[in-house]
């Protein structure tokens, strides 16, 4: 991960979940002299974690203006090409595909599938079952990749990570779980900690969350 990245009010500060993209990133080979796009890119850790790894070109997407303007004036301090757009997921790209397809979604589940358009809720809440934003990059991926292209996509395990290789599969790719990490509870996971409970998505006085990288790829 960068060393330094300026985050302001509003937008998504790096954490383990970013930590844990970033690495796989590294790690996989996946980025190397690939075409990236990076979607809700924040403040654009992933997307230069991407360029770090050898990309040859990354484009990086954002619904926040504020996001947009931190990912570009963070590229910029470490002087690193970025093409970021401001938008919702794919459609800033319509008819565009890549060779690898990044993402640090919204997936912390919420009290409602009514999503907020504005404020910090934003950066992580992902509807009831915490996949509403999930599903659509699942969704969305295949028809936004060349052949043989991937997707490295990290969440939450109380979304269900093979829900998402499931849907994924569903969608003619071929993905599967690349890395798992436990972490202690966060603040907002803490704070709904009774909810997750309830909906039977996290244990009885859990303290810990598991963490999961999936890696999909586009058949030929």
């Amino acid at each position: 991960m960068a060393t330094f990245l300026i985050s302001p009010p509003g937008v998504y500060r790096p954490q383990s979940d970013t930590e844990l993209l970033s690495r796989a990133l590294t790690r996989s080979g996946l980025a190397r002299g690939r075409d990236v796009l990076d979607l809700g890119t924040g403040t654009g850790s992933a997307a230069l974690a991407a360029a770090r790894a050898g990309a040859a070109s990354v484009t990086a997407v954002d619904v926040s203006r504020r996001a947009v303007q931190a990912a570009r004036l963070n590229a910029r301090l470490h002087r690193t090409r970025l093409r970021v757009h401001r938008g919702d997921l794919f459609a800033p790209v319509h008819g565009r595909r890549f060779g690898l397809l990044t993402a640090n979604p919204p997936y912390v589940p919420s009290s409602t599938d009514r999503l907020p358009r504005r404020g910090m809720g934003r950066c992580w809440d992902g509807g009831r079952d915490g996949r509403l934003v999930i599903d659509r990059i699942c969704d969305g991926a295949a028809d936004h990749l060349v052949p043989d292209g991937a997707l490295v996509l990290v969440h939450s395990a109380v979304c269900g990570a093979q829900r998402t290789l499931d849907r994924l599969a569903g969608r003619g790719m071929t993905a599967r779980v690349a890395d798992r990490v436990r972490i202690p509870l966060g603040p907002v996971m803490r704070a709904r900690a009774a909810l997750h409970e309830a909906r039977g998505l996290a244990e009885r006085g859990a303290v810990e969350e598991e963490l999961v990288v999936i890696e999909a790829v586009r058949a030929c």
